[in-house]
């Protein structure tokens, strides 16, 4: 098939940081190209890709010139998948909300994966309004929030197999990866991790809207020793972060639509204790892959459990479940099912003429 992948611009595909949206993207090109399609990946021209580039900004936003305007970069974006719609059988879009007026008039097969919560003010009203535009989720649990919109499938995560692997030993710390925000736990991280007696190491992106949240909340904190921050972690950094824990600590208080550092984790053998918010109960198996939680006593009750969960299982449950080849295979499921309906619709357009 002729398949266009449409990235965020924020990161470039895949981020030489943070990015979780750009990383799967990247992973389910290379996957598709894998297995046999054309896939062109429209990005911004750092990216890297074994599909064909279509680079439509000079470097990606966040990491590039200061002061660049995100609507002229995405009206770049809008107006390349306009003049090449026509290239493609199927346009697969990762940028929210944007292209939905163009793309649902060239007609062109396209659909959506939803990468972000869905519990926002509005997004009922846009549902409505482009009723027949097809949406894939990244759980179940994230698409509750929008009952009505047509959902044609959930595809989970998956990256490569040989991207992360597991190490020997059951690690000697517990782990934190991802946004210093409130939401994400990090506080929650910090003592749980002192009233279990373990230090703790963050690996994370502070964001600049959170800078005094940081600053206030986490910086007294960190004593270097117990509690360290490391910092962004690249994917050659994350393998031994990751894989020298004892356990990925995962305490969010809001509706994760997927959390994408679970199964890194799994991929190197290390399990996740994680609040039963959002998409956990879907991806983390309680008491084989980690387990689930209600609270702070739990998680440190947790802890101390963790030497009867088996490393090699939390793997092999990873390549059982998260691996990028399921993704890209499931993905092209939907894409074949839209193409058909397509085509099916045209042809009973044509015996009405």
């Amino acid at each position: 098939m002729r398949i266009a992948q449409l990235a965020p611009l924020a990161e470039s595909v895949p981020p030489k940081l943070y990015g979780g949206t750009e990383r799967v993207v990247a992973w389910l090109v290379d996957e598709l190209v894998e297995l046999g399609h054309e896939v062109t990946l429209f990005a911004s021209a750092d990216s890297r890709t074994t599909g064909k580039l279509h680079p439509v900004w000079p470097r990606a936003l966040r990491l590039g010139r200061k002061g660049a305007d995100p609507s002229a970069a995405l009206a770049m974006l809008m107006e390349a998948i306009a003049k090449r719609a026509g290239d493609f059988d199927v346009i697969h879009a990762h940028i929210d909300w944007l292209h939905l007026p163009l793309l649902s008039r060239l007609g062109v097969p396209f659909l959506t994966t939803m990468h972000g919560r869905l519990d926002l003010p509005g997004l009922p009203d846009v549902v409505r309004e482009f009723a027949d535009a097809g949406f894939v989720s990244i759980s179940d649990h994230q698409r509750l929030p929008l009952p009505d919109a047509r959902w044609i499938g959930t595809v989970q995560h998956g990256l490569p197999p040989n991207l992360l692997h597991p190490v020997q030993g059951e690690g000697s710390y517990l782990a934190f990866l991802g946004r210093l925000t409130a939401d994400k736990g990090p506080e929650d991280a910090i003592r749980i991790a002192r009233a279990a007696g373990m230090p703790l190491r963050i690996a994370a992106k502070i964001p600049r809207a959170e800078t005094a949240y940081f600053k206030k909340h986490l910086e007294p904190q960190i004593d270097g020793e117990t509690i360290q921050l490391v910092g962004e972690v690249d994917d050659v950094k994350k393998q031994p972060f990751l894989a020298g824990a004892a356990a990925l600590l995962f305490p969010i208080d809001w509706p994760e639509p997927f959390g994408l550092v679970m199964i890194e984790a799994m991929a190197c053998g290390t399990p996740v204790i994680a609040y039963r918010s959002g998409s956990v109960p879907e991806v983390i198996e309680h008491g084989l892959t980690g387990f689930i939680v209600e609270n702070e006593a739990q998680a440190v009750e947790a802890v101390g459990e963790l030497g009867k969960l088996d490393r090699r299982k939390v793997r092999a449950r990873f390549e059982d479940r998260f691996t990028s080849r399921r993704m890209a295979r499931q993905y092209v499921d939907r894409y074949r099912e839209l193409v058909g309906t397509a085509a099916g619709e045209f042809e009973t357009q044509r015996l009405n003429v």
